[in-house]
């Protein structure tokens, strides 16, 4: 195996994980930067600028303006008529590191704090530096100090002045050269080796060059995105996790020539899969899942008998609700019913009984057009009747009756 590069020894740990997974699992190791994404400077250089801006509160509006900026591969520019020809950046700044501001006749107008501002989009660095220009009228009390904060430089009215801003770190001075200062690599520690004993995984180039080191099986279990660059994401993702995976792994990005070298540190644990549990879950509406767990037996040879689960399913309210509905609009049908016969009773007896006599196929008959004649009943009241009777007392009930007097009926009235 190859050991761990130790051409870096001022690589910063920005960061320490402890990575837990079961044995059989996968598992990632998360390592992004964004600083690390390759673009490639199709722009002629334009990855540089330097630019000065000016905050004043001279005419009392406290406003921020651009005087001026300049890219590495082009000419500077100058916002402000009033300023052209009368302040400016040397043109060598990018091969000097030199990015003063020289200001011509300076006036009270031109008071107030200045900021040096430069920007490295290819390796996302940016940079200020803070000046303060006061005008004076008197050449005695012309001045530069420091208060605490940024230089304070008291300039005398009408004299040119040069406010410094120098940075000859080589990124400001020095074109990249792409892809050929970008790589990612991956370490690996088993547990009680040192850092310098470390095995090497990976090496990534921006340029697309990849190399795997150790035995085929490690390289197959162990891989990186092949869009890592464009995402800057660089996480290393390990299949199959087995006890012997276990250590300390290290991912370390360098960029030689943005000055970038972080390593961040993890520390992978392999624990025993928990044991798997069987979930069975009736659903029912509105009804709590009923749920019955037990452990499976890991062992091949234990036979397993026929598992019986006891679920007690409890009563819904909407269930009761329900069936108190249907008992609900029975009850209010039986009472639907029973008013409907009372009233039907009661009109019934309000018009009473009416007794008519009708005649098949003629009009009805009124009892007060026939009259009785009872004038021949008279002779058979005075009439003897002579009767045998078998015993005394007919003979006696029939002569009561024949006692009473006849009653004559009027039916007109």
């Amino acid at each position: 195996s190859v050991p761990a590069d130790a051409s870096n020894p001022d690589s910063v740990v920005v960061s320490v994980l402890n990575i837990s997974a079961t044995l059989g699992s996968q598992a990632v190791l998360p390592c992004k930067s964004y600083r690390m994404v390759w673009t490639q400077d199709r722009l002629n250089d334009r990855q540089r600028v330097v630019h000065w801006d000016l905050y004043s509160n001279y005419y009392g509006d406290n406003k921020m303006e651009r005087l001026c900026d300049m890219y590495s591969a082009g000419d500077q520019r100058v916002y402000s008529s009033y300023n052209q020809g009368r302040i400016f950046m040397p043109q060598n700044a990018f091969t000097d590191g030199n990015f003063s501001l020289v200001i011509k006749d300076v006036a009270e107008s031109d008071e107030g704090t200045y900021s040096c501002n430069l920007h490295h989009h290819y390796c996302h660095l940016y940079e200020t530096v803070k000046i303060q220009l006061a005008i004076t009228k008197t050449a005695e009390d012309a001045k530069q100090y420091w208060d605490g904060e940024k230089p304070v430089i008291l300039a005398l009215e009408g004299s040119t002045v040069t406010l410094p801003c120098v940075n000859r770190n080589h990124i400001w001075t020095e074109r990249h050269s792409e892809e050929e200062q970008q790589v990612v690599h991956w370490d690996r520690q088993p547990p009680g080796v040192p850092h310098d004993r470390a095995d090497r995984l990976i090496d990534l180039y921006a340029s697309g060059e990849r190399r795997s080191y150790g035995p085929l099986f490690i390289r197959q279990k162990m891989n990186i995105t092949d869009t890592a660059f464009a995402l800057g994401d660089f996480s290393l993702r390990i299949s199959q996790l087995e006890s012997a995976d276990e250590g300390t792994y290290s991912c370390h990005l360098h960029h030689h020539y943005c000055g970038l070298h972080e390593r961040r540190i993890y520390q992978v644990f392999v624990t025993e899969p928990v044991r798997e549990k069987k979930v069975v879950n009736l659903t029912t509406h509105n009804i709590a899942p009923a749920i019955a767990c037990f452990p499976l037996s890991s062992d091949p040879n234990v036979v397993r008998g026929h598992n019986v689960i006891n679920v007690i399913i409890p009563e819904s309210r909407v269930h009761f609700f329900q069936q108190l509905g249907y008992i609900l609009a029975t009850l209010l049908l039986f009472i639907v019913l029973l008013i409907i016969v009372v009233l039907v009773t009661r009109k019934r007896r309000q018009r009473g009984y009416e007794y008519n006599v009708k005649k098949y196929g003629e009009k009805d008959v009124n009892l007060k057009e026939f009259t009785v004649d009872t004038t021949d009943l008279t002779q058979y009241k005075s009439e003897d009747i002579r009767l045998d009777y078998k015993n005394n007392i007919l003979k006696e009930k029939a002569e009561q009756a024949r006692s009473f007097p006849a009653k004559n009926i009027d039916l007109d009235k």
